[in-house]
């Protein structure tokens, strides 16, 4: 059993109320339980109890052992003083405030059902395959409403923590948006396995020198591939007279702007396991084409009025050397960027990045025409939407993909089953008393 189910317990009022009093033989009435304290200090404050004849206003701290107390050292800690009830699994010690009185216990042990225990265990219990959801079994008694909305309520989680990302990126910025914009969108353009180094690019190319040379296409490419390291001369790229054309370009601005020892080595790219498609360099041409073709970055992923716009946004079309080379000096046909690799920039960059926007301008109607952008986008499919799916869960759009992948990270995959609306659903519907 985990602390989280006796704070469950309690604030739900989920056990035997009858005859109900403290280990001391004193009589309990819960006038009010209190709210979950998030911060240090006791689990819940501003609780109303009636302790025999008395009415007491104050916390309530919560353990599976009365002993805990003693362990967590709250007997030396002045804000557990305004502690008036100790609600214990096990009444197994009593305890003292700082001033040495005693602190009345409610052991739960006998007045929890068995029923409703056996059901948390098997919510908390080790599923065989790890992307099983641990309330597979009990999910018939959960009404599809439940499941909605609880689809609903992780989805906007997820996007309201990655435009908490945003926002602190936004604040190391000094509160520029375009340079916030650049930024992110450098680092969604790695696809995961090339985040990283192009985050640290775009830190080693600021959007000030960027801005200075994005309306001339060759510029730019020398800018980004020479600070990302894939102009250096090799025995594949010796006679290759286009990179040739970019390394001086290059030297001149590495000179002008004082860019040296601030580049990436080209060992520093991950190329193993990917498709030559989504290699770095192809990646790196795509967004120079972007930056080169949209110099109002920021205005145009803020105002774009849908997914079609979005995406002719970020197809922009490449010079022609990268729609012909995967890597420098190594031929092949590359297409151009992919409708998934458009949904994923869409996902993680512009509605991020406009949830970001809006609640730090105050315009919490901006944040409801974001997320309506994922509902325009196709479901994704993976092993973890579909194990959703075949339990039946709504799966129609990219909303829908971005809730189920939240759900199960925040919420199964941790066993936050208590925190959840479904867990709590299934729960609720097991009887308190046995």
């Amino acid at each position: 059993m985990q602390e989280d189910f006796l704070h469950y317990v309690w604030q739900h009022q989920y056990f035997d109320k009858t005859d109900l009093c403290t280990t001391d033989e004193q009589p309990i009435t819960v006038l009010r339980p209190g709210m979950r304290n998030p911060d240090a200090g006791p689990d819940f404050l501003n609780a109303r109890l009636q302790l025999g004849e008395v009415e007491w206003n104050g916390a309530v701290e919560i353990h599976l052992r009365a002993s805990d107390w003693h362990r967590h050292q709250h007997q030396h800690d002045p804000k557990y003083d305004q502690v008036v009830l100790h609600v214990v699994y096990e009444a197994d010690q009593a305890v003292q405030r700082l001033d040495g009185s005693e602190v009345p216990a409610l052991a739960l042990a006998p007045r929890v059902a068995s029923t409703l225990l056996t059901t948390y265990e098997k919510l908390l219990a080790t599923a065989e395959a790890p992307d099983a959801l641990p309330c597979a079994p009990l999910l018939s008694t959960v009404p599809a409403v439940t499941r909605m909305s609880m689809v609903e309520r992780a989805l906007l989680e997820r996007v309201e923590q990655k435009a908490q990302v945003v926002e602190e990126l936004h604040q190391r910025l000094g509160q520029d948006w375009e340079a916030t914009a650049y930024h992110t969108l450098a680092a969604a353009f790695g696809f995961q396995k090339n985040s990283e180094p192009l985050a640290r690019l775009a830190k080693a190319l600021p959007l000030s020198i960027v801005r200075r040379h994005r309306h001339d296409a060759r510029q730019l490419e020398a800018l980004l591939f020479g600070q990302a390291g894939f102009l250096a001369e090799t025995d594949a790229t010796r006679h290759d007279a286009y990179l040739a054309g970019l390394r001086q370009e290059f030297a001149f601005l590495q000179h002008k702007y004082s860019l040296h020892g601030t580049a990436l080595e080209a060992h520093e790219w991950n190329f193993l396991r990917l498709r030559p498609a989504n290699f770095a360099p192809v990646r790196l041409a795509q967004l120079a084409a972007v930056l080169h073709s949209r110099p109002a970055l920021f205005d145009a992923l803020l105002t774009a009025a849908d997914v079609r716009t979005l995406t002719q946004f970020f197809q922009a079309p490449t010079t022609d050397y990268w729609r012909q080379h995967f890597r420098p000096g190594v031929p092949g046909k590359v297409p151009a960027l992919g409708k998934s690799s458009v949904q994923v920039l869409i996902t993680n960059v512009v509605v991020p990045l406009r949830v970001a926007y809006a609640r730090h301008v105050g315009q919490p109607e901006l944040v409801e025409s974001a997320v309506a952008l994922l509902s325009e986008l196709p479901a994704e499919h993976n092993h973890i939407t579909d194990a959703y799916a075949t339990q039946g869960f709504g799966h129609r759009s990219a909303a829908d993909s971005q809730g189920l992948l939240a759900l199960h990270r925040g919420y199964c995959t941790p066993r936050c089953c208590l925190h959840c609306a479904i867990g709590s659903r299934i729960l609720q519907r097991t009887p308190a008393v046995s």
